[in-house]
């Protein structure tokens, strides 16, 4: 195997597409990662079949590991309680989830499948801003979600909610 070959693993989609990927920027996945951990250099040299995730969907996760390639890998996990109380994106990662929300629910499970926290955390966060304070019917709307409650179950919900209701 030679040097540049050797920086390089093949993933293959559930649609059975080939994506040559460096190591590097597919390490940012945990899945991958302890993958080439537990298997050495024998992952190189043979195609990562990734069964949960097109090619479509495997492209822009890859598209943003390689953006964020060089981010430290525990950054997510040190502010966690910081950043789980925030949904503030960075400019760069706003323009990347600027997608259609299938696409947008597509990246969400992909990154939770490959066990990329930072992508995973990126994707709710663009979900919670999309119901940032908006009405129960508003975000119905947004996401083509059916009421399938009764106005009395509605009402007894609001009822035994009221403590979270911005007064």
């Amino acid at each position: 195997m030679t040097e540049t070959t050797s920086n390089f693993i093949t993933l293959v989609s559930n649609d059975s597409e080939s994506i040559i990927v460096e190591k590097e920027v597919a390490e940012r996945s945990m899945l991958i990662k302890n993958m080439m951990e537990d298997l050495g250099d024998a992952v190189l040299s043979v195609p990562v079949p990734i069964p949960n995730v097109n090619a479509q969907v495997l492209k822009k996760v890859i598209e943003w590991c390689t953006h964020h390639r060089a981010d430290p890998a525990t950054a997510a996990d040190d502010d966690s309680d910081s950043r789980k109380k925030t949904t503030d994106i960075d400019e760069w990662d706003q323009k990347f989830m600027q997608v259609d929300q299938e696409m947008l629910f597509e990246i969400i499970l992909a990154s939770n499948y490959l066990d990329i926290k930072p992508l995973l955390d990126v994707g709710c966060k663009t979900v919670a801003n999309m119901i940032k304070g908006k009405s129960p019917e508003e975000i119905r709307k947004t996401f083509n979600i059916t009421n399938d409650f009764t106005p009395e179950e509605e009402e007894q919900i609001r009822r035994e909610n009221e403590w979270a209701e911005d007064r």
